[in-house]
């Protein structure tokens, strides 16, 4: 008797083998291939842009590839980071962002994606600072200066913030919150531009991250009022920054308040990139350039990944998102998007 037959195997499983191959040909690519570029949702220069350059030098020498930042303002950086989603999800395009910005996308109505659809990967946190113009002119020299100003003229005082949902603008919003004086906000398509209306006397305050400041309150051309922390911030080459606490002292269940910046990629990007981009972000925040970026620019390096990061982000935007509903700012509540309320 032929034993042939004993060693065919079944046309199901050759047409399931078949069409698995090209799958598991697709999982041991090499990646990348190709040059890869990281979108910046606003102009040069703001805290976004600048950490996202950081990283990406570094990021490029551990991918042994060519990584560009690319800026692309508008709508408080939703058009960037939506940019970036309408792109191929391969990897050869990442989005960057002030994590606490991208917090509020949804309830803005900004965007129907949250940070459930995306990777995450988070790198420094650089906390609020309340600032005014410096020099021999400055309005306001100390932050009971200023609550003194808000307190006379409801409404009147100017702050000047990247847009609404951004960080700048949480921070004047939680400051509000603390000392119930109104403000006038004024709208900037990004931190560096906000922070030339402060230093030009357009605006009055400038409440944005303390990493977008410190060289223009290092050189005295900006007085830092007050950060946003329980405690003083020790500032290298400068006085040290008074804790808005001291002054302020019903703001401090808000504290402490500021921005984590990171990169991401859609959920569905292909397992070898994700963990491609997770091993060269790894290498990114333990070089020497992001510590030493970092310790200048008034941050702290988290290096949250995973479900560390995914945790962050959860909770920061059940914080955001459930601030900007509660003061009438965000017409579509957190619940939609099962942004629990935290107690």
């Amino acid at each position: 008797m032929s034993t042939k037959s004993n060693w065919r195997i079944p046309a199901a499983i050759t047409l399931g083998l078949t069409a698995l191959w090209p799958q598991l040909g697709n999982a041991q690519e090499k990646w990348p291939t190709q040059d890869i570029s990281i979108v910046v949702p606003y102009p040069p220069g703001g805290g976004t842009d600048l950490t996202t350059r950081a990283l990406a030098e570094e990021m490029g020498k551990a991918l042994k590839a060519n990584v560009s930042v690319l800026n692309q303002p508008g709508a408080a950086g939703s058009i960037g980071t939506l940019g970036v989603w309408n792109k191929p999800h391969n990897g050869y395009t990442i989005a960057a962002n002030g994590l606490l910005a991208f917090s509020s996308y949804a309830v803005m109505g900004l965007s129907e994606k949250t940070y459930k659809d995306w990777n995450i990967w988070i790198a420094t946190y650089s906390p609020n600072v309340i600032v005014t113009k410096g020099g021999d002119g400055a309005k306001y020299k100390t932050m009971p200066d200023l609550l003194a100003a808000l307190k006379a003229k409801p409404g009147e005082i100017t702050f000047g913030t990247a847009g609404v949902g951004s960080g700048g603008y949480m921070g004047a919003e939680v400051l509000k919150l603390g000392t119930k004086l109104a403000y006038k906000h004024i709208a900037y398509q990004g931190g560096a531009p906000a922070i030339i209306g402060g230093l030009s006397g357009e605006v009055d305050i400038v409440p944005q991250l303390l990493m977008e400041l410190v060289d223009h309150i290092r050189a005295g051309k900006m007085n830092a009022l007050a950060v946003l922390m329980d405690q003083p911030f020790k500032l290298s080459g400068a006085a040290d920054i008074p804790a808005i606490s001291a002054s302020v002292p019903d703001i401090k269940p808000y504290l402490p308040m500021g921005e984590s910046f990171g990169i991401m990629v859609p959920k569905d990007t292909p397992p070898n990139v994700v963990q491609a981009i997770d091993e060269a972000f790894k290498t990114a925040v333990k070089s020497e350039t992001v510590k030493k970026f970092a310790a200048e620019k008034g941050s702290v390096i988290l290096a949250l990944t995973g479900d560390e990061a995914q945790a962050h982000v959860a909770k920061l935007s059940s914080i955001v998102s459930w601030t900007l509903f509660d003061g009438g700012t965000a017409k579509i509540s957190p619940e939609k998007f099962g942004f629990p309320r935290l107690k």
